[in-house]
């Protein structure tokens, strides 16, 4: 079960990091990147952060870009929730294909 103050910190973390693709869009090739989960672990220690990406073509190769400067947006995260959490937690980034499960699921139910 997770506590509240998991809930509070990935909550912060998503909304930070949503914020943070927004303003660095024009480095991952224009692409909408969304944030759709940030699961944190009880140590508070490690960050696994759940992107979308808009649209679809090219989404391995941004997803790479994002890999790369991991390290770049980690310490953009770090200036911006400093004041509420003592440890920056190490960011993992994952591709969250459930929309696309989603749309081939509805497809399969319309045919």
């Amino acid at each position: 079960m997770e506590s509240t103050r998991l809930k509070k910190v990935s909550s912060l973390i998503q909304k930070e990091m949503s914020i943070i693709f927004q303003k660095k869009a024009g480095e991952f090739s224009n692409k909408i990147i969304s944030v759709t989960v940030v699961r944190v672990s009880p140590d508070l220690s490690l960050a696994k952060v759940y992107l979308s990406i808009f649209p679809n073509d090219d989404k391995d190769v941004v997803f790479d870009e994002i890999r790369n400067s991991k390290s770049n947006l980690r310490f953009e995260l770090g200036n911006r929730i400093k004041n509420q959490v003592r440890k920056i937690p190490d960011l993992q980034f994952y591709i969250d294909d459930s929309l696309d499960y989603a749309e081939k699921i509805d497809n399969l139910l319309k045919k």
